[in-house]
Formats: C-alpha cells, structure tokens, sequence
C-alpha cells in the first residue's frame, strides 16, 4: 500500500473552489491556481497558496497554513509569509491558519501578530480555524471533501455514524485511498487500533509505517517514559524520525544523520511534524536547527 500523501496541496486540490470559499466564508469566490510559495528568506515553505478572485475584490491570494498542532512562533511565523507573498506576487493575501489538534488548555491561539519597537508598530491579521471546534458534518459537504480525512478529530466527529460514513464515502473512490489511511490515522485519537482495523479492513502494518501513524506513535511512547529515561527517549524519536525520513525520500545523507542525532527531544518532536508536510528532503533539512541556533 502507497504512503499517504498528506500535504495540504493534495487536500485542497480535491476542490479548491470549496476551500477557499470556506476559509474566506465568502461563497462567490472562485479558485484558481495553486502555488508551492518558496520563500528565500524563511526556514520552509508556506504550505499552499491559492490565487483566487472575487467580482467585488479581485484577484489576491489565499494563504494556508495548516498545523498540525499551534505553536507559539506563528504570529510571527504568518506576518513573514503574509508580507513575503504580497511582495513577491504583488497582489492582496488573506492569510488563513488551520490547527488540526488542539494545544494544551493553558496556551493561547491569537488571530493577530502585534510588536511596538522604538515607537513602530507592527500589525498583521489572519484568520484562525480550530478544527476541533468546527462541526464534523461539514466534511460532508462534496466541495469540502478536503475535510473528510480530518473528521475524527473534529467537533463530533468522534461519533461511529460519522466515521463509518467517511469510511464508505472513501471506499467507494478508488482515487482516494491514500486519504483513507490519513482518515484512519487520526481516528487513532478516538478508537482503539483494533475498531479502525476492523471496520477499514487495512492491514495494522500499513498503518503504523504510515508518517502521521509513526509521529503519534512516537509522541504516545514518549510521553509514558518516566524522567530518569530521557536518553533512552531520545534514542528512540531518532529511530522513529530517521526511519521515518527513509520512507518519504529514501536514504538519508550522513551529515543529515548526524545533525539529527545532536537534536533535543524537542527538537526531534518538532522535526516530526515538520516532516508531515515537507514536499523534498531539502525542504525538511532547512528547517533542522543548527548547533547555534537550537
């Protein structure tokens, strides 16, 4: 079986139009090109941007960055992309951040970029979508069908109907396969391994080489280890990640190896999710910091 093709490009390609009409809740827009940004000056890509047109507004840029959890550099983080694709595409950018799981109670997810220096200030606005909070049954909806891998962790989609019903919608496209397994990975943080077997009729192997299944597999153990096992923990989220980058872009460079094993638990589970939508190993290698910069 194929590993899963998680990027957000392979997503929103199943209907661009229903993405961008949904994250801008603007139903006259129409989509059109899909552009992989590559920004010179940043650590990796934006995950897609999508040229748009609206007959009031016309045509500007949506800009997605979907996570796979919120991390508290991205204010910043979108004010530079936002900034980056208007000066290099010369057009408008509605800047759209999607967090897949929730972060821990206690953090903040802002919807703006704020900094007052020397009397300058610096503001950059973006839409936030939580999926948690978005309601499962959207997914549904044929121009959302980028949503339906993502069903299980969204607001009630922890729900058997539901899922058996993404299941078989799944089923029934042969083109759709590699989603089925994104699908029955995040179903992972609801049902038991042996429920999603069962009803998908995958084979547990595949899902647990799959790069998403690996990751959470990974953090599952990690957070169980007692304090006095961090080299041990740290030995075994290399293994993972290398194991991991092998099977998304085949043998692994030695200095990449090495740069790896100087990395922090942290560090390494940050990688992991880096690695859920980086597009080429060099894009993956940019973003691994360097002894200097941690």
């Amino acid at each position: 079986m194929a590993e899963a093709d998680i990027s957000s490009k392979r997503l929103i390609s199943l209907n661009p139009d229903g993405w961008a009409q949904w994250v801008t809740q603007r139903p006259d827009i129409k989509a059109g090109e899909l552009i992989d940004p590559q920004f010179q000056w940043v650590s990796r890509e934006s995950d897609i941007i999508i040229k748009a047109t609206g007959p009031e507004i016309g045509e500007f840029l949506i800009l997605n960055e979907i996570q796979l959890r919120y991390k508290t550099r991205m204010p910043k983080r979108m004010r530079a992309y936002a900034a980056l694709a208007e000066e290099k595409y010369n057009l408008p950018v509605y800047p759209v951040l999607i967090n897949i799981l929730p972060p821990t109670p206690e953090t903040p997810i802002p919807n703006r970029y704020e900094s007052n220096f020397l009397g300058l200030q610096a503001t950059q606005e973006y839409r936030v979508i939580n999926l948690w909070e978005v309601e499962a049954e959207i997914a549904f909806q044929p121009s959302l069908k980028a949503l339906l891998p993502l069903v299980p962790v969204m607001k009630g989609g922890n729900n058997e109907t539901t899922f058996r019903q993404a299941v078989q919608i799944f089923q029934a496209d042969n083109q759709s396969q590699d989603l089925l397994s994104i699908l029955a990975i995040f179903a992972t943080f609801v049902y038991t391994p042996q429920f999603i077997q069962q009803l998908m009729n995958l084979a547990m192997e595949a899902l647990q080489e799959s790069p998403l299944g690996k990751t959470i597999a990974q953090q599952a153990e990690q957070r169980g280890l007692q304090q006095g096992q961090v080299e041990g923990k740290k030995q075994e989220a290399q293994r993972y990640l290398l194991r991991l980058l092998n099977r998304r872009f085949g043998a692994i460079p030695a200095p990449i190896q090495t740069q790896i094993q100087n990395l922090t638990v942290e560090q390494l589970e940050e990688l992991g999710e880096i690695l859920l939508t980086a597009n080429s190993l060099e894009e993956f290698s940019a973003a691994i910091p360097s002894p200097e910069n941690p």
